[in-house]
């Protein structure tokens, strides 16, 4: 016997509801972990079809076209139980990412992180330095060191404390901060 289209919209809504609330719960707690600590990474502006350098006003946009095609409440019922489920783990990435890039600081934080793991990949460690071996710039307020080309490792005292990779203003080299 066949419900009705009512009952399987509701049958069809609670379980998008019950799957969605399972894997909110689950991943409530790691949102803004996921961010610095997948391996591997997962994209974020990937996740939302945006690019690094868009605004904050382009990524919300992003975010809100997204969030309302991927919503639970805004699934027909015909969708295969499958299907569902994918769509609501879509619909939990798409929220993660605009909490990370939609907030000013976990977007620095994540943009840093994505530039350390660049660097990390495309050039190697020429050297590895203690920051306390670095000369202390008062009229900058910055930690500078010398590279072997002349140029100069620069980084402030707030980059200090978020970042490990540095890279010569004047070549490709790269030198690796240790705490």
């Amino acid at each position: 016997m066949d419900m009705p289209d009512l009952g399987g919209s509701l049958y069809t809504r609670r379980r998008i509801c019950a799957t969605y609330e399972d894997l909110e719960r689950s991943n409530f707690l790691s949102s803004h972990i996921m961010a610095f600590q997948d391996k591997p990474r997962k994209d974020w502006y990937r996740i939302l079809g945006a690019e690094p350098s868009e605004s904050l006003t382009e990524l919300k946009q992003k975010y809100q076209k997204l969030i309302l095609l991927y919503h639970p409440d805004k699934q027909s019922a015909d969708v295969p139980a499958g299907e569902v489920e994918e769509r609501v783990q879509r619909f939990i990435e798409i929220d993660q990412a605009w909490k990370i890039l939609g907030n000013e600081e976990t977007k620095k934080e994540y943009d840093l992180q994505r530039r350390e793991d660049d660097l990390m990949q495309t050039w190697p460690v020429d050297a590895q330095i203690c920051l306390d071996n670095m000369s202390w710039n008062k009229d900058e307020q910055c930690y500078t060191c010398s590279c072997r080309c002349g140029g100069k490792y620069t980084v402030s005292r707030n980059e200090a404390e978020e970042v490990t990779l540095v890279y010569c203003d004047t070549c490709s080299l790269i030198i690796e901060i240790l705490r």
